[in-house]
């Protein structure tokens, strides 16, 4: 069924005159008529009876007028699905607690009229988010290819915002009533991060972090989610993990867990933002501009190497 020949149906019947209905699609009246024709022999119905003031609907064109509105929205809208100007920014983040989404969210509280799309892609290999940034499927994602190079040539990556690293122990954890920690005094203790994926930007930021400063980094185990993870910590007198200062966990407050910010140098992880090399949606301009109100890690730093700087 062609949509503008329904189109120029639902027109002709609420405006009662071809004419009218014409000048407002943008064409000529005979071409009102020629559609209006060809869906008619196509429904093997007749829609309009003609009048001295225009045309009035049939029975069948009655019958059919809801249904024709119908398909005349649907296809507005399946259109503007894939129009970047008129519909939602769509922008990738790691999970909806992560340092991301928490920027994200602080960004529409600012703007609520913003209309934003946050989504999660269940992938570990950023290449694959990346081959999604550039099909469409996504207008950005808050991901690392940590080698810009292999990055296909129509997507680009920028830096978006660094995330200062926390210790989150116990309270029974020898490090608990800590306020602040140096790398000195991580040596030796049992960071568990479960389920870290091979090729993901996380499991280079480990290996990196792990060779620098001699930090023991506990992988094993499947990631059974950040309750287990939790629950784990506040049991244990020698499990500890690192979380992001914007990362937003809950817990039960007899969990009683201490988040203490590691200093001198501030463990910073480098979030970036993968977008179109052209043409990208017209709202992640804003996005980016709030991105660069955002202040630095406290302090020195240390950074991966492949960090990139604004």
């Amino acid at each position: 069924m062609d949509t503008e020949a329904v189109r120029s149906f639902v027109r002709a019947a609420e405006l009662g005159q071809l004419q009218h209905a014409a000048d407002e699609l943008g064409v000529t009246q005979q071409a009102v008529s020629k559609r209006i024709a060809a869906l008619e022999r196509e429904l093997g119905a007749r829609l309009f009876t003609r009048t001295a003031r225009g045309v009035e609907l049939t029975l069948d064109g009655q019958a059919l007028l809801p249904h024709a509105r119908s398909v005349v929205a649907g296809a507005d809208r399946a259109v503007a699905a894939v129009r970047p100007a008129s519909r939602a920014l769509r922008i990738d983040v790691l999970g909806l607690r992560s340092a991301q989404a928490v920027v994200l969210h602080d960004y529409w509280r600012s703007r609520p009229g913003t209309d934003l799309d946050v989504v999660t892609l269940r992938v570990d290999d950023p290449h694959v988010t990346a081959a999604a940034v550039q099909a469409g499927e996504i207008d950005a994602s808050f991901r690392s290819v940590t080698d810009p190079a292999t990055l296909p040539p129509d997507v680009r990556m920028i830096h978006a915002f660094d995330s200062p690293l926390e210790l989150l122990v116990g309270p029974r954890h020898p490090l608990a009533s800590a306020r602040t920690l140096t790398l000195s005094r991580l040596r030796g203790l049992r960071i568990w991060v479960p389920g870290i994926a091979p090729r993901s930007e996380w499991a280079d930021f480990y290996d990196q972090l792990t060779e620098a400063f001699d930090l023991r980094i506990d992988a094993a185990g499947p990631n059974f989610g950040n309750e287990v993870l939790l629950d784990t910590l506040a049991d244990s007198a020698d499990v500890a993990t690192l979380v992001g200062t914007r990362d937003r966990y809950i817990w039960p407050a007899h969990h009683d867990l201490r988040r203490i910010p590691v200093v001198n140098p501030t463990l910073a992880y480098p979030l970036s933002l993968m977008l179109p090399a052209t043409g990208p949606h017209p709202g992640l301009g804003a996005v980016i501009d709030h991105l660069a109100t955002l202040p630095p890690p406290p302090g020195p730093s240390w950074r991966p190497s492949w960090a990139l700087t604004r």
